[in-house]
């Protein structure tokens, strides 16, 4: 196979699992939406600053990435790798201000399961634990690239691996982006 058939192919297989993920969500706030007319319906939950902080966070792990990328196409593979482990770190942060921001609604007094749960809350539960789900696929090519990274396995010839992890991170980031605005604004 040559490499412009080989490249194509894997793009696009990365954007058939990307809009099969899209779809998902897309599913999952249309059943949010239907749902919110429930008479059992909770309006009035007040979503923590942690999931600000955890959305400007992923926001900035995104431009880390891209500047990574930027640095290794000029040949800074050093920059390129601190970018890439500041990117990682940064995704750490964001799961970590994810647990404060459920663990900020449990103390308002809303459960996401057993029998004080509602239906409103196990919504949000589904919706980020998938998200996080999809995150931690994103932590493994994060890393699986800044070790190749390290290894100087990417070039400007050889970067196909690095451009389907950053295609598919800024892919996370914009889901994420669409989910916080979807909870934030219709709730």
């Amino acid at each position: 196979m040559d490499t412009i058939k080989y490249v194509r192919t894997k793009k696009m297989m990365l954007w058939f699992g990307m809009i099969s993920m899209a779809m998902t969500f897309a599913g999952l706030t249309s059943a949010y939406l239907v749902s919110s007319k429930r008479a059992d319906w909770i309006t009035q939950i007040e979503l923590p600053q942690a999931f600000i902080f955890s959305t400007l966070i992923m926001v900035l792990s995104s431009v880390t990435f891209l500047f990574a990328k930027r640095m290794l196409l000029k040949g800074n593979n050093s920059i390129s790798n601190a970018l890439l482990g500041i990117t990682l770190l940064l995704s750490f942060l964001f799961i970590y201000f994810q647990f404060q921001g459920f663990q900020a609604i449990i103390n308002q007094g809303y459960y996401f399961t057993g029998a004080e749960s509602s239906i409103t809350t196990s919504y949000l539960y589904v919706l980020v634990l998938l998200h996080l789900a999809h995150l931690f696929a994103g932590l493994i090519v994060v890393s699986v690239i800044l070790y190749k990274n390290l290894k100087g396995r990417y070039s400007k010839e050889t970067i196909l691996g690095f451009d389907l992890g950053l295609t598919f991170w800024h892919f996370l980031d914009f889901l994420w982006l669409y989910l916080f605005l979807f909870v934030s604004l219709y709730h």
